[in-house]
């Protein structure tokens, strides 16, 4: 439990391959207790993660998802992490209904590009330059910095950083970016983001992205 009144399970998102880091997650599971959204953004800005989910139909999966400042209409770690605790075949964001499955240690969900949220891809010439970079850097918008650590096998280094006035300077794993980095470059992608998450991606022969990764309960309500 937080020390928000609010029952929540919090849960780390695209952890790496040793179960450290990922993107932490809030889920509200009844999410009907909390009809309102200006309730809901109250509820997710002073949690303060990259985002939480709340749940409004657990046997249809139908969520809503919001970060500090914004309600967004797909994210790639809240679906992902929200399957993988409700066990769920398909989850629907405001977005559209999204497909999951469950290849051993990895969650996947099958999600479609132009859902994700606009934002800038910006390729460097090395895995150090990226890990170099400020939090955030200079600039305005939404920027999603990456450089190959090894074209040859799909295997990319990441950071993210939102840019808005919410609190969060950096995102440690992205699967919207993860998803438009994948179209963009029309390949399966393996992405170590932030301190060492891991993002698996797969492209679909309809334009659709498979993005996968691992799940790991920190707190229960």
């Amino acid at each position: 439990m937080t020390d928000i009144d609010v029952p929540i399970d919090v849960l780390s998102v695209f952890c790496g391959a040793d179960g450290r880091h990922g993107n932490t997650l809030g889920v509200v599971r009844e999410g009907r207790h909390h009809p309102d959204r200006s309730a809901r953004q109250a509820i997710a800005a002073r949690l303060g993660y990259s985002e939480t989910v709340f749940v409004d139909d657990p046997e249809r999966g139908v969520v809503d998802i919001y970060a500090p400042g914004l309600r967004l209409p797909f994210a790639g770690h809240p679906l992902v992490g929200a399957a993988w605790l409700l066990d769920l075949e398909t989850v629907n964001p405001p977005a559209g209904e999204v497909w999951v499955r469950q290849d051993g240690e990895f969650t996947w969900i099958t999600a479609r590009p132009e859902w994700a949220p606009p934002r800038t891809l910006r390729q460097y010439a090395s895995a150090a330059e990226v890990d170099a970079l400020p939090a955030p850097p200079p600039g305005e918008g939404w920027l999603y910095a990456w450089a190959w650590e090894d074209e040859a096998a799909g295997r990319v280094r990441a950071r993210a950083f939102p840019r808005r006035d919410d609190g969060i300077a950096e995102d440690e794993a992205t699967g919207a970016a993860a998803l438009l980095l994948t179209a963009e470059l029309g390949r399966a992608l393996n992405i170590t983001q932030g301190r060492g998450s891991q993002l698996i991606t797969a492209p679909g022969p309809d334009g659709s992205i498979e993005i996968g990764g691992r799940v790991r309960l920190l707190t229960a309500h």
